[in-house]
């Protein structure tokens, strides 16, 4: 029997999915940690998105951390989920993941929860219709 915590999976629904290219990386070809911070934050606004059924910008994010290197070529998955939800904010928590050695496995990169707010045609804060 296979204990989760010998194998931990992603948590949240897949958001974004995507292959990491050489303009995204450093002269040693690992890629640049604020690219990384950008797509995490696109993952969360396009669940923040379908929750709250309108636009949404990002007003803060807490710290992250890389477990595992990422190079040129990797694919990663994000993954996102709802913490909580106010009356004009989503906190929202994002995962990445990428295939580990074994093609079975994967091995988590980072995760980050990020706060985004509900906002109407104007910028300004709306409630979130729930």
């Amino acid at each position: 029997m296979i204990d989760i915590e010998d194998n931990p999976q992603p948590s949240g629904q897949l958001c974004l999915q995507l292959q990491t290219m050489p303009k995204d990386t450093n002269a040693e070809g690992a890629i640049y940690s604020g690219w990384l911070v950008s797509q995490m934050d696109l993952a969360a606004a396009m669940l923040a998105r379908q929750v709250t059924q309108g636009r949404v910008a990002t007003v803060s994010m807490a710290s992250m951390a890389f477990m595992v290197p990422v190079n040129v070529g990797d694919c990663l998955s994000f993954y996102a989920e709802v913490i909580d939800c106010g009356r004009s904010s989503i906190t929202i928590k994002v995962e990445v993941w990428k295939p580990a050695s074994s093609v079975a496995e994967l091995s988590k990169v980072t995760d980050g929860s990020l706060v985004l707010v509900a906002i109407d045609e104007r910028g300004r804060t709306r409630s979130i219709s729930q």
